[in-house]
């Protein structure tokens, strides 16, 4: 998929963005769950449990949780709407640009979706211990994610189009299109790159780079110009090192611990996997082993193939090593699911001596291994997979 929208959707997505804003409101405002005990209840919203996590120390784990939870969701409805009310109009709002590019980087590190996934393994590991008592937040964080896998079909590179004919003072119209390449040959062969252009990676726009040694800036949205993701391997290794050297701390370090009357009690992502196993929740136990075991170990091995065969200039499978990186696109922020989950047990399991659950050390680790390996992934540049198979192609012919 090259491009998705056009300007006639503004509307729609502006209401969209409207109402995801209340509901989001509305979920910050009401306790997601209850739990009750021997006559005990203990509520919990997402801010108090992002305070459970910082008064027990693990404030790096809070604040991951904050900002894909609350902080850039928040920041990306609001941008949409500070944009799009004016620009329905034929007017564009002051630091138009600044702002399309802060929504264009929060966009990929919401995670409301996951949360809710997560609400839902915590209900299921709860019920057996307490009664749990669903609460408005948690309709309202369901229905928030249902508007915004709408909203997140919108390309914001229409509204670069858009701000383009507003500033041409043009109707909104469809935005323009690219003239397509003449023959299967051309588009082979004929590549941005060998014309000395760059395709802006903040607004799309293709433009002419200036002389070599002289850095150029995007004319539309002001950014540095680059063929390619400047030391795009070299990062790339960085990030990826560091995950897979956390990945065995993560699997190896208790991600909670429970104190009780009847005891402690040191539990690991797999400890929690054989649990739902064990209490014959068979379908919750493989989404969490898929989720929190083997999505960040097939990560750390996608990438690994895609970062080598880029070093070593390989022309071997480029459409199936372009698939990959995609799906590792897609799948990244899903390991975050027992993240969430340790952050809602944490806040519901508080009930002074009778029992009690604070976040261990591997939640840090896990959480660390879960962003660096999303870094991993927008650091590389899959470009990267298709210049030697050009070269090599046309050499051959």
């Amino acid at each position: 998929m090259l491009y998705r929208g056009n300007a006639s959707n503004l509307e729609r997505i502006l209401a969209l963005s409207l109402a995801a804003l209340v509901l989001f409101v509305i979920a910050q405002s009401f306790p997601i769950l209850e739990m009750e005990v021997d006559g005990i209840r203990v509520q919990t919203t997402l801010i108090g449990a992002l305070v459970a996590l910082w008064t027990q120390g693990m404030r790096i784990v809070a604040a991951m949780v904050f900002c894909s939870t609350l902080l850039f969701p928040l920041v990306e409805i609001v941008a949409l709407l500070y944009l799009l009310f004016p620009m329905r109009a034929g007017v564009l709002p002051p630091a138009f640009n600044q702002v399309l590019r802060v929504t264009q980087f929060v966009r990929p590190w919401g995670m409301i979706e996951v949360f809710v996934l997560g609400i839902l393994v915590t209900i299921v590991k709860m019920v057996t211990l307490a009664q749990v008592i669903p609460e408005a937040a948690l309709f309202a964080f369901a229905a928030v994610t249902l508007i915004l896998a709408v909203v997140l079909m919108f390309d914001l590179r229409t509204l670069w189009d858009v701000a383009d004919q507003i500033r041409a003072r043009g109707a909104l119209a469809v935005p323009r299109d690219m003239p397509a390449m003449r023959g299967a040959r051309a588009m082979r062969l004929s590549t941005a790159a060998r014309a000395g252009l760059a395709n802006c990676h903040v607004c799309g726009d293709l433009q002419e780079l200036s002389r070599p040694g002289v850095q150029a800036h995007c004319s539309r949205c002001g950014i540095a110009l680059h063929l390619r993701i400047p030391a795009s391997v070299e990062r790339t290794w960085a990030f990826l090192i560091a995950a897979a050297i956390l990945y065995v701390p993560a699997n190896l370090l208790p991600i909670m611990h429970t104190t009780s009357i009847a005891g402690s009690q040191d539990n690991t992502i797999m400890s929690g996997i054989v649990y739902f196993w064990v209490s014959g929740a068979w379908p919750l136990a493989f989404v969490v082993f898929v989720a929190s075991v083997l999505v960040p170990m097939l990560k750390l091995i996608a990438l690994l193939i895609l970062v080598v065969s880029a070093q070593c200039r390989s022309s071997w499978r480029p459409l199936e090593r372009a698939k990959l990186y995609r799906l590792v696109e897609r799948i990244g922020r899903w390991s975050m699911l027992d993240i969430f989950v340790v952050t809602l047990t944490v806040a519901l399991v508080n009930f002074g001596p009778l029992a009690s659950i604070t976040a261990g050390p591997g939640a840090l680790a896990f959480g660390s291994v879960v962003i660096l390996t999303m870094v991993a992934s927008m650091q590389f540049d899959p470009r990267l997979v298709w210049d030697d198979v050009e070269i090599s192609e046309e050499l051959h012919d």
